[in-house]
């Protein structure tokens, strides 16, 4: 084993180790930083009150609350028992990625860096390091939410929000790209230098509210990304344009807008036609967008890079998107598990369920009929030995 592990880069022997996994979520030992005061004892908790499939991390604070992590036309939806933010969720050489908002030292908020899990099925995850900490002037005081991108070529791009002052929340954009490339657990990430911020904001944006940069996507021979803003009482998505995904320039109007306060964390993908269900990749055209903030679907009119209501009113009469409490979801184009997002066959609807793989993962079944539930009564499902189970009422 000697030889091996001289031969092998130090990221293919922790590789090899996490093909050998097995737990719901390995902790990655550098990553257990004890805190100075722990809040509670680990021999109080329980592992019953931890989740058993959704994903949760080791210990301590994720920020926002529940997040859905959503695929073009695909999507998968993580429940945890906590707050979590996801920032930038990518599928790279055959591994799932998850960047969170997280404090390492400590179960309250403060000392806010992305923290990293990886996985190869989006059930079992593996904790690394935390990919991005403040580090440089335009993120000293705080790396907030972003997003990833997958470059032509496979190199992945992280945009981000970086916090540059103690006394308010001044916030600007930020880029970081591996380290190595060729790493496929993507542990190191550098900013470059002269290129930080990206984006930062100018008269007449409030830098308190200039956030959340969304994966960006190529059209007509420029990068384009959003990052989520407010004026007044109005929310913003201010659209912003790249020819090599390095400077950017604010375009004179923003994709979109509404009477609807702070737009936070964005998110803009294309859907398939009405009845098609396959995905779509970032950049690749559609016969609509999606831009999620909790507003309904619009038209994406490249040529002016506008944002169209199918009803003019859509922004203040829209339909719901989920009966959940999904706040601050990623989209990301990936063949994984997830619940399917197509068009309804009058294309005016989202409609979504659960691909069919998801089946195998389901334990034995029990099966209870006829049975009537009184207002304030209940009754036991006897033959289950689980803390956490799914329903279905016919």
């Amino acid at each position: 084993m000697g030889s091996l592990h001289r031969a092998l880069a130090p990221w293919a022997v922790l590789l090899l180790a996490l093909q050998l996994a097995g737990a719901s979520h390995v902790v990655h030992q550098s990553l257990e930083v004890e805190a100075a005061a722990p809040s509670v004892p680990a021999s109080l908790v329980s592992p019953l009150l931890r989740t058993g499939y959704h994903f949760q991390p080791p210990k301590n604070w994720i920020n926002e609350t529940e997040v859905q992590i959503m695929y073009q036309n695909l999507e998968l939806t993580f429940l945890p028992a906590g707050n979590l933010c996801t920032a930038a969720p990518m599928y790279h050489k055959g591994w799932y990625h998850l960047f969170y908002q997280y404090n390492p030292d400590g179960a309250v908020w403060g000392n806010i860096v992305w923290a990293h899990s990886v996985s190869r099925d989006l059930i079992n995850w593996i904790s690394l390091e935390p990919a991005i900490v403040p580090s440089i002037p335009s993120d000293r005081y705080g790396c907030w939410s972003g997003s990833a991108t997958i470059l032509p070529g496979g190199t992945p791009a992280i945009m981000y929000t970086g916090i540059t002052r103690a006394d308010i929340g001044y916030e600007v954009q930020n880029i970081a790209f591996p380290k190595n490339k060729s790493d496929p657990l993507l542990r190191e990430w550098v900013k470059p230098a002269g290129i930080n911020p990206i984006a930062a904001p100018e008269d007449g944006i409030n830098a308190t509210q200039f956030r959340d940069p969304t994966t960006a996507w190529f059209a007509d021979g420029h990068w384009r990304m959003l990052v989520g803003g407010a004026r007044n009482d109005r929310g913003l998505a201010f659209l912003y344009r790249s020819k090599d995904f390095e400077h950017w320039v604010r375009a004179k109007h923003p994709l979109h807008s509404a009477l609807t306060g702070m737009w936070e964390c964005p998110d803009f993908f294309p859907v398939a036609g009405a009845g098609e269900q396959h995905g779509l990749d970032t950049s690749e055209p559609g016969v609509k967008h999606v831009l999620k903030n909790s507003l309904d679907r619009l038209r994406y009119d490249k040529a002016t890079d506008r944002y169209v209501p199918d009803d003019p009113n859509g922004d203040q009469h829209r339909l719901r998107y989920d009966y959940g409490n999904f706040y601050a979801s990623k989209t990301f184009y990936d063949p994984g598990i997830p619940r399917k997002i197509w068009l309804d066959p009058s294309g005016k609807q989202l409609l979504q369920w659960p691909i069919e793989e998801l089946e195998e993962l389901r334990g034995q079944a029990v099966r209870v009929d006829g049975k009537v539930i009184k207002p304030g009564h209940h009754f036991e499902i006897t033959g289950l030995r689980v803390n956490q189970v799914g329903s279905c009422n016919r």
